[in-house]
């Protein structure tokens, strides 16, 4: 694989391998954000592309990904190799929307010294937007079940994939817990007459990060 984009934290407490959207790359204005924001927390942050993204920035076609299971092993790559070259600590996996799914995927998936210390999901698609009765909970059931990983779910409270009143009635698992960002949409923005900001919103998430693996997971 590529090699991986560090934000490498001066007071390191943890690592957090994160990959993006559907969408956008590693180096989006969310994903530049937020691992500048969690490196000033102490977290580590190790972002990668998957092999279809890669492929777009070296001028290939924008063709959409594939279906999320074929992009477990390319995550489970980029893992090993933040792995090898992490500070001491708990390493973590994460991502943005599809990036946090297959994140979930994963971790459903690893045991003992293979399996990640916690799963951080930035905007869960928990179903697609317009289509409520699609719904994505096997990840997170499978790596609460399956691997009994802690899975933290930083969503916007009005996002389109999953906002706070649907995901109330979800049932989901005690070690799944969702942090909600005032008036947030996917990418945590609020609308402009909220007094809310998208700079607020994304500390806000990366507090509720660091707090997340800061602790004994």
């Amino acid at each position: 694989m590529d090699a991986l984009l560090w934000s490498r934290a001066e007071d390191h407490r943890a690592t957090l391998v994160l990959a993006h959207g559907a969408g956008v790359g590693m180096t989006s204005p969310f994903m530049e954000q937020i691992a500048a924001l969690l490196a000033d927390r102490g977290i580590s942050v190790a972002r990668f592309e998957f092999p279809y993204m890669a492929a777009r920035r070296d001028g290939g076609s924008k063709r959409p990904p594939p279906r999320a299971d074929k992009l477990i092993e390319p995550f489970a790559d980029a893992f090993r190799t933040a792995c090898a070259d992490s500070a001491p600590g708990p390493v973590a996996i994460g991502g943005k929307s599809l990036g946090g799914r297959v994140a979930a995927m994963l971790a459903a998936r690893s045991e003992g010294a293979e399996a990640p210390a916690g799963v951080v999901c930035l905007g869960y698609p928990f179903h697609p937007p317009g289509r409520p009765e699609t719904l994505r909970l096997t990840p997170l059931e499978d790596a609460a079940r399956e691997a009994r990983c802690p899975v933290l779910i930083c969503q916007g409270d009005r996002d389109p994939f999953g906002n706070a009143a649907e995901i109330a009635g979800f049932g989901l698992p005690a070690v799944v817990s969702v942090s909600f960002l005032e008036d947030g949409d996917h990418d945590f923005k609020p609308r402009g007459r909220s007094p809310a900001t998208w700079k607020g919103n994304l500390a806000a998430a990366a507090d509720r990060v660091a707090a997340f693996l800061a602790r004994d997971i």
